[in-house]
């Protein structure tokens, strides 16, 4: 999914650079409502993960690769905003350190990964959360969905772009053919894996979890009343 130098023109990596930046500069206000001294943790923690998968890349053909994007995961996790940003710094540093991704396609990259599998994939999540009845299984069923549509959703949105603003060598009708077939089993994949991670965090802290603060009873986020020590206790 990483685009690389040289597919897009100057006028298309410009665009999506500015796109890539605003959502960027309003992520960083919306993060402010997501964020707070017990989740700051687990979005490091989902960045790394996120970074770890994306690391491992393989050839689909057409001078582009494939791998796991982990947007809808990370959004469910820590909210849409705050991933957004986990994203963005997960895709800088790739470009930077590692040259997985063309610097001048660091905007399309983000727009690609850290906008629309984002937005997808938290999108049909919770619009599969408000059909469904409030249960574990319901927010399970959500991510599966929003994981699996998020990935072939990043890949056509390339495949747009690239039919606007393409310059590689490589015919449209190649890239489609690719992109958007290849990561429909990628989009399998990133659904199972996102099931099973989220399914631990909502079993050790699901307190943790942004899109499953709809289960939290109300005695759950109130504090614990004190015992007064039994009369005669020893002092």
């Amino acid at each position: 999914m990483h685009v690389p130098d040289g597919f897009l023109d100057a006028p298309t990596s410009v665009a999506t650079g500015l796109v890539a930046a605003g959502t960027v500069a309003v992520a960083l206000r919306g993060a402010r409502r997501e964020l707070d001294e017990r989740t700051a943790p687990l979005a490091g923690l989902t960045a790394a993960f996120v970074f770890a998968v994306q690391m491992m890349n393989f050839p689909v053909g057409a001078g582009t690769s494939g791998h796991l994007i982990g947007g809808a995961l990370t959004a469910i996790l820590v909210g849409p905003w705050t991933a957004v940003l986990c994203m963005t710094v997960v895709l800088v540093v790739q470009a930077v350190l590692f040259a997985d991704g063309g610097l001048t396609a660091l905007g399309t990259n983000v727009t690609l990964m850290g906008l629309v599998a984002v937005v997808l994939g938290y999108g049909v999540f919770r619009l599969l959360v408000r059909l469904l009845p409030p249960t574990r299984t319901a927010v399970l069923a959500g991510a599966a969905a929003g994981a699996l549509i998020s990935v072939p959703a990043s890949a056509l949105a390339f495949v747009g772009l690239f039919a606007v603003g393409g310059v590689a060598d490589v015919s449209l009708g190649a890239v489609a053919a690719t992109m958007g077939g290849i990561h429909l089993f990628i989009g399998a994949g990133e659904a199972a894996i996102t099931v099973a991670v989220l399914g631990a965090v909502l079993t050790v802290r699901p307190d943790l979890v942004h899109g499953a603060a709809h289960l939290r009873r109300p005695t759950d986020l109130a504090p614990r009343p004190q015992v007064a020590p039994a009369a005669g206790a020893a002092r």
